[in-house]
């Protein structure tokens, strides 16, 4: 099993390969938290959608 520091880290690596997370365009916070779940929805869906091996 991993550490949970570095699980953590993982995901915010995969979470800052979208360009609008890289840096912070948005003013609204609503805004900011949507983006945010459709960049970890797409990397879920990735993930789901790949062969397994």
């Amino acid at each position: 099993m991993l550490p949970k520091r570095w699980l953590v880290e993982r995901t915010f690596a995969w979470l800052m390969r979208s360009r609008r997370l890289a840096r912070d365009y948005e003013r609204r916070a609503d805004t900011s938290e949507a983006v945010i779940r459709w960049s970890m929805s797409m990397v879920m869906s990735r993930r789901l959608a790949r062969r397994p091996s």
